[in-house]
Formats: structure tokens, sequence, C-alpha cells
């Protein structure tokens, strides 16, 4: 007996039929039953072009997902049947001939469809109606040449059910295997594309095509948010994204906190600060990823296009909503118009990310362009800072660190000697007399605007560039 009909095949999901009845209780009706299947599936198969069309016809009435590629190409649709439905009826009739092309074609369908984006249901729907059809084509060829011989279908009915499942399976099997490879090469694009991007080496034609693949406008505004550890700390190399919490309306968290489908954590933004009576964006799509050997990266969409500026507060409220852990740098750059801008925009960040305190925390650079400055330039700032703050290294340390936690305090209380005495706890008196101290040993003068802000900057450059 030919190998379709007495072998068992696993059915898909690996259900098992029934075991067949022994050989003494079937060979003489399974005989026959086999000349009744081969001389109807070899009418079929003389009138193939036919039974295409109606399978076709049928595809394109009852199974939606079909219905696109059968009107962007019929003809294509049309060979791809015709070619199935002839290795698989002439498996019925000649096994070992046919069984390995009709594998090869069902596992080309596979492939072809998931490449298309035809659903896997409607791949699988369209084999069984095909089988269905055939089957049917087959009864009804054996009622019409001899109405008794149709009892003896029965025999390999199952047989023939078992062969449709088990050209399903190697479908779904072709189906999955093509989109695992079609995500993997669609990721690994997505992902050269934005590192392109960030480094500010993608070609200009190619940004429109990236704005198409990572469906972001391409005259959009944009900003960039670098993160780090500290410099010593426990390092996040390897992770798709660093372990800090966005704000919920920018990174596209679900209602309730709920986490989206491959995102990262979420928190609920945490409670503005005084002065910054506005909130994060209300709606943002979910930020690009990047992370390279010491930092991670993530291109945050903004609100606003050509012509718009947008929420000028948008980035404040972002990183005030920030939730970042103990011991995380994270620095925003200033917003840029347009993809083609991005790798602008990640040097903006870096800068932001320099000018981090060491221990952590974050750094919005349009709030902190003094020290942009002194990071941008190390050398120029240690100069400046040997400089204008050199002559305090001659004193005794604990001295020299008072006289500099003096001077940081009335800068920060806007030259206000009450203000600074209130925070380091002492009389103002006290705080002009280490000014007074400060002056001499320097030769500046903190009334003098260009000396005042000397002193600012080699503050900054003294804090920020140690070690």
């Amino acid at each position: 007996m030919p190998q379709v009909v007495r072998s068992r095949i696993a059915v898909l999901h690996g259900a098992h039929p029934a075991a067949p009845l022994p050989r003494s209780f079937r060979s003489l009706a399974d005989r026959e039953a086999v000349e009744v299947l081969h001389r109807a599936a070899r009418v079929l198969v003389a009138s193939l072009p036919v039974l295409t069309d109606r399978l076709v016809e049928a595809l394109y009435e009852q199974e939606p997902g079909y219905r696109a590629a059968i009107d962007s190409d019929r003809a294509e649709v049309w060979q791809e049947v015709h070619h199935s439905l002839r290795h698989n009826v002439g498996s019925l009739i000649q096994p070992k001939e046919f069984r390995e092309a009709a594998h090869r074609t069902s596992r080309w369908i596979g492939e072809i469809r998931a490449e298309q984006g035809v659903p896997l249901d409607a791949v699988l729907h369209a084999f069984r109606m095909g089988g269905a059809m055939v089957w049917q084509d087959l009864v009804d060829e054996t009622a019409r040449r001899d109405p008794d011989d149709v009892r003896l279908l029965v025999h390999v009915a199952a047989d023939v059910w078992n062969f449709v499942d088990e050209h399903c399976g190697i479908v779904a099997d072709a189906y999955r295997q093509a989109e695992r490879r079609l995500s993997w090469r669609r990721e690994n694009q997505q992902r050269l594309m934005v590192a392109a991007l960030l480094d500010g080496t993608a070609r200009i034609a190619d940004v429109c095509e990236a704005a198409a693949m990572l469906g972001l406008p391409e005259q959009g505004r944009y900003a960039v948010l670098a993160v780090a550890s500290t410099p010593g700390g426990p390092q996040q190399q390897g992770l798709a994204r660093p372990p800090l919490n966005l704000p919920a309306a920018l990174s596209g968290a679900a209602p309730d906190g709920q986490t989206p489908p491959d995102g990262p954590p979420h928190a609920a933004p945490s409670p503005e600060p005084r002065g910054r009576p506005h909130s994060a964006p209300s709606t943002a799509p979910a930020p690009l990823w990047h992370t390279g050997p010491d930092t991670a990266f993530a291109i945050l969409r903004l609100t606003g296009g050509p012509g718009d500026p947008g929420d000028p507060d948008e980035l404040h409220a972002i990183a005030a909503a920030l939730d970042a852990p103990a011991g995380t740098r994270a620095g925003i750059g200033s917003a840029v118009d347009g993809l083609a801008a991005l790798g602008d925009a990640r040097r903006l960040a870096e800068t932001a990310l320099r000018a981090c305190p060491a221990s952590g925390g974050t750094v919005l650079l349009d709030e902190h362009l003094p020290d942009a400055l002194v990071v941008s330039s190390p050398a120029l700032g240690s100069a400046l800072a040997d400089r204008v703050l050199g002559p305090l290294d001659r004193l005794d340390p604990s001295d020299r660190d008072v006289i500099l936690e003096t001077l940081t305090a009335w800068l920060d209380a806007d030259g206000s000697a009450q203000r600074a005495g209130a925070r380091l706890f002492c009389h103002r008196n006290t705080v002009l007399n280490r000014l007074r101290r400060f002056e001499q040993l320097t030769g500046r003068c903190l009334t003098r605007p260009r000396d005042a802000v000397e002193v600012s900057l080699a503050l900054a450059a003294r804090r920020l560039l140690v070690g």
C-alpha cells in the first residue's frame, strides 16, 4: 500500500491518530480503497487548473487574510495554489515521487506568507480549505463513476486528513521560523539604524526610510537621554535598558501602572518640584533605546514639529518625573528638530551626563549650561580652577574646604550673606569674613562681575572634574 495511505502521520500540535487495524482485517478493503482513490485522484490531476480556479475564488470569498494578496497579484497566488495542489494530489498517487517536493512546497508557502505578513491562521485555513475541496472532489468523482465505491473511501479518509494535518504542521513550522528570522533581521536593522542616527553617520537619503522603520516623524522634535552608572559603581552593561523608570506618559505605560509588552518597567511621575507647575507630556511613543559600552541612550519624542516649538517646559517635566535609582547618572540634552539632528542631540546628552554629579542624579542640559561649558573642555576647566582656586590649596584642607563651602553657599544664595549663613548655620558676618579672606588669598573681587563669573566656573570645574 502507498506510504501516504498506510502511514499514520502525527497531526498538528502533536496529537496522534488511532492505530490502524491489523493487516488481516484491512488488507482487502484497503487495496480496493486505494484503487478507488487513485482513479479519482488521476481525474483531479487532469483538471487541476479548474480546481485551482475554484480554490482561489473560495479563498477570496472566505479568507480575508488572502484577499489583499489576491487583489495585489492574483496570478502569483494562482501559481502557488496550483503548485501546491499538483504536488499534494500527486502524493496521493505516487507518494515516493512527490512527498519531498510536496514538503518543500509547503515550507516555501509558509515562508513566503510569513514574509508577506499574511496571518498564520489564514495560511492554515487555506490549506484546510484546499484539503476539504480535494476530498469533496474525490468523493464526487467516485460517486459519479460508481456510487457503490464511495463507501470504500471511508478506509482512507483518516489517512488523507492526516496528510492534510501533516502539511499544516510543516507550513506552521516554516512560518514560525521565517517569523523569527524576520523579527531578528528587523530588530537588527532597527538597532543599526538607531545607532547610525545617534552617531550622526546616517545618510540624509536614509533618514526617510529610518522614520518609516522606527515609526517616528522625520521632522519631529527630539531629545536624547543618556544614562550611566556612577564611576566605580555597579555597571549595567549588557542590559537592553538601564534600570530607571521613565515618566509613565513618556514611556507608553499602560493604565494603572501596568507594564506594556516588551517595555521597560515604569513608574508614575514623581511629585513636581516647587516652581514647576508643569506635568510630563500626556501622550508620547515609548523611547527607543540604544545601549553602548558604558552609556545607554534613549531617543525621546517631544511635542511640536516644524514651525511649532512645542511645550517649552516639556524637558523640565521629563527631568522632574524621571525616577533613577541611587547611583545612576542621567543627562538630558537640549531639544533638536528632525531625526537627522539626533547625532547633535546625543552629543548634548553626553555633555549633560558629564555635568552630572559623580554621586548620581539627573541633569537637564538647558538648566546647567555653565557646567556644560566647563565639562565640554576639561583641560580649560581644570586650568581655570587651578588659576582661580589654586592659592587655596596651600591652606590646611579643612580650612580650604570651609572657604569653598561658604563661597558655594553664597553664590547659591544669589550673593546674600544672610541666606548663606542660614544654610551654613553661622552668622552673616562669619560668611563675610570668609569671603574677604578668599578675596585676599586669590586676588579676586567678588563684587566685580567678571571675577564672579570666573569663580563660579572654577567652582564648577573643581566639583565636576575632580579625579
